[in-house]
C-alpha cells in the first residue's frame, strides 16, 4: 500500500485515539460476554439452588448481602467521584460495561474514517475519469422519481401547531423530501461533471441556506431555547464529522464549504433572536433585528475591504488554496461562497416569522366557497408560474459568471415559485416522497462523504476530479456498487454522530457538558503533542545527524 501523501500528526493524533478506544470496545465486548454468561448460568442453578440449600439460615444471607455491599461500596464511591476519562484510562470494568455502546460507535465512527483514507489517500482502490451524457443523467434520475413515487407515496395526516387544523404549510415531510430531490441532483452534478446544470445547483444551495434561516427561526422563536446544550448540539450536528474528516484527510475546512456556510448562518440566526430574545414577541423589534441582519450583510459583503478586514484574523479556520489555483488569495473560496447566499438566509427568517399568518390566510382559504377557492389557487398558480418562467428566461439563462452576480439579488425568486406551487392545494401539501425525504434527512453525510467514498482526489484540499472505482472497466455496475456502499455509510455516519451527540453533549447538565468541552481540548492537544514529537523528532534527529556528517 502506498501513502498519496504523508501523515500528519493531526492524522497521527487520531490513530493515537481511535487505537485505545477500538482496544476498550473489544474488551468490553469480552466483559459483556462473560457478564451475560455468568448470569445465564446463575439463572439455571437458581432451582437447584433453592432446593439443595433451604437449611441456609437467614443470618448467613445476611452476612452475604452484607458482604456484598460492603465489598461493591467503595468501588461506588470511587467511580462517582473520578472522572470519566481517567475511569476510562484505568480500564474500570464497570464504567466501560455502562459505555459499551458510546465505544461501539467511536469504534465503528474510526473504522469509517479509515475507509475514508484508504479509499481517498492511498493506491488500493481504483480510479476512474468523469463523464457526462446527459440522457442518462436525465434516466437515472427520472428513474428514480419513479421508482420513489411507486414505492415510497405517502400521505400525510398531521396536524398544524399552530391552528390545529390539518394545513401542513411548508411542513416537516415536505421540507426534508424538498432537500432530498435536490441532494440527489447535486450529488448526480458532482459524480457526472453535469457542468450545465451549474445555475441549478447554485439555487439549490440557496435553498439550503434558506432552510437554515426558516428552520433556526422557526425553532428559537417558537421555543425560546439559547441555552448553551441547544447551541453545542447544533455545532455538534453541523461540524462534528467535518472536522474529524479535516484532521483524518488533512483538508482545510473551506474544502467542505456548505458547513462553514450554514454554521456562520446558523449563528447569525441565532445572534439575531437571541440579543434582547424576551422582545422578540414585538413586531418592532423584529423588524428592527431583521433590517439590522441586511445591514450587516450589505456592510460585510457590499462594502470594499470590510470582508478582508473582519475575516482575516480568521484565515487559518477559512483559508483554502486549491492545488490547482495556487495563486488566488486563501480567503477567496470563503469571501465567494458565503457572499453568494449572503441574503437568503434573511428571507428564510422573514418568511418563518409570517408562516403562522400565512397557514391563517390559507386555512380561511379552505373554509371558502368551492368557486371563490379554485379561482384564487388558480390565480397564485398562474402568477407563480408566469414569475417562474420569467425567472428562467431572464436569469437562469445567463452565462455561469453572469449568473452569479445576479444570484444574490434574485435566488429567492424560484424559491417562492417551488412554495407556493407546492402548497397551492391541501392534497399537494399533505403527501410526499418519503424516499426523498428520507435521503433529505442525510444531506450533509451524503455531502462530505461523497467527495471520499464516491468521488475521490488523491491529494490534500484537492477538488475531487476523479470517480472512486471498485470494478474497473463496467461504469454504470461501478457506480451502482460504489453508490450502494456510499449511501449506507453516509446513513450510519449520520446514526453514529447523533448517537456520539447523545453521548458526549448532554441536554440538561452544562456542568458535564462544559467538563466534556474541557476533557476533549485536553486529550486533543494531548495526543497532538505526542504525534508531533514522534512524528518530528525524529526527522530533525536526521536531520542534525546528515549535517553533523
Amino acid at each position: 500500500m502506498q501513502m498519496l501523501s504523508p501523515v500528519t500528526p493531526g492524522q497521527f493524533s487520531f490513530l493515537l485515539g481511535i487505537v485505545p478506544v477500538f482496544a476498550a470496545w473489544i474488551y468490553t465486548e469480552y466483559l459483556e460476554y462473560k457478564k451475560n454468561n455468568t448470569l445465564a448460568k446463575a439463572h439455571s442453578d437458581v432451582g437447584l439452588v433453592e432446593l439443595g440449600n433451604e437449611a441456609v439460615k437467614e443470618d448467613d444471607r445476611a452476612v452475604l448481602l452484607e458482604g456484598g455491599v460492603q465489598s461493591a461500596s467503595p468501588k461506588a464511591r470511587s467511580s462517582t467521584s473520578t472522572f470519566p476519562i481517567f475511569r476510562f484510562f484505568t480500564m474500570e470494568e464497570q464504567f466501560l460495561i455502562d459505555n459499551r455502546l458510546t465505544l461501539r460507535a467511536l469504534s465503528e465512527f474510526g473504522f469509517f474514517m479509515m475507509y475514508f483514507y484508504i479509499c481517498d489517500r492511498t493506491d488500493i482502490l481504483g480510479s476512474s475519469k468523469k463523464s457526462y451524457n446527459r440522457d442518462l443523467f436525465m434516466f437515472l434520475y427520472f428513474l428514480l422519481i419513479i421508482v420513489s413515487a411507486i414505492t415510497s407515496f405517502k400521505i400525510h395526516h398531521d396536524k398544524s401547531p399552530f391552528s390545529g387544523k390539518p394545513i401542513l404549510y411548508l411542513n416537516r415531510h415536505q421540507t426534508e423530501e424538498w432537500k432530498g430531490w435536490m441532494q440527489v441532483l447535486f450529488l448526480m452534478y458532482h459524480y457526472f461533471a453535469a457542468t450545465e446544470f451549474y445555475n441549478a445547483i447554485r439555487v439549490f444551495i440557496a435553498s439550503y441556506v434558506w432552510m437554515t434561516g426558516f428552520g433556526n427561526f422557526s425553532y428559537y422563536y417558537v421555543r425560546k431555547d439559547f441555552s448553551l446544550a441547544r447551541f453545542a448540539q447544533m455545532m455538534w450536528r453541523l461540524n462534528f464529522l467535518v472536522l474529524v474528516c479535516c484532521v483524518v484527510l488533512n483538508n482545510s475546512y473551506m474544502l467542505y464549504y456548505i458547513c462553514p456556510m450554514h454554521t456562520l448562518f446558523t449563528l447569525m440566526v441565532y445572534a439575531a433572536l437571541g440579543i434582547f430574545n424576551k422582545y422578540n414577541e414585538i413586531g418592532s423589534v423584529m423588524a428592527a433585528k431583521i433590517i439590522a441582519c441586511f445591514l450587516v450583510v450589505i456592510l460585510m459583503w457590499e462594502t470594499p475591504g470590510v470582508f478582508e478586514v473582519v475575516w482575516s484574523p480568521f484565515t487559518f479556520l477559512f483559508g483554502y488554496t486549491d492545488p490547482a489555483k495556487p495563486d488566488l488569495p486563501r480567503l477567496h473560496e470563503w469571501h465567494f461562497r458565503s457572499g453568494l447566499d449572503r441574503y437568503i438566509w434573511i428571507v428564510g427568517m422573514i418568511y418563518a416569522y409570517y408562516h403562522p399568518m400565512v397557514e391563517g390566510w390559507m386555512e380561511k382559504l379552505e373554509e371558502t366557497e368551492a368557486k371563490r377557492r379554485i379561482s384564487i389557487k388558480t390565480a397564485v398558480a398562474t402568477i407563480s408560474l408566469a414569475v417562474g418562467y420569467m425567472w428562467y428566461e431572464y436569469i437562469y439563462k445567463l452565462d455561469k459568471v453572469t449568473y452569479n452576480k445576479y444570484h444574490p439579488y434574485t435566488s429567492w425568486i424560484p424559491i417562492t415559485v417551488y412554495i407556493c406551487l407546492r402548497n397551492v392545494t391541501q392534497h399537494f401539501r399533505c403527501y410526499s416522497l418519503t424516499l426523498f425525504a428520507w435521503l433529505g434527512k442525510i444531506t450533509l453525510e451524503t455531502y462530505i462523504s461523497q467527495i471520499h467514498i464516491w468521488l475521490r482526489s488523491g491529494i490534500p484540499d484537492g477538488q475531487p476530479k476523479l470517480l472512486l472505482s471498485l470494478i474497473p472497466d463496467y461504469p454504470m455496475l461501478n457506480f451502482m456498487l460504489t453508490t450502494s456502499i456510499y449511501v449506507a455509510v453516509s446513513y450510519r455516519l449520520f446514526d453514529l454522530t447523533n448517537t456520539l451527540k447523545t453521548a458526549f453533549v448532554p441536554s440538561k447538565d452544562d456542568k458535564r457538558l462544559t467538563n466534556n468541552i474541557i476533557t476533549a481540548v485536553a486529550v486533543s492537544i494531548v495526543l497532538y503533542s505526542l504525534s508531533f514529537v514522534f512524528l518530528k523528532v525524529p526527522q530533525m534527529l536526521v536531520s542534525v545527524t546528515f549535517i553533523n556528517s
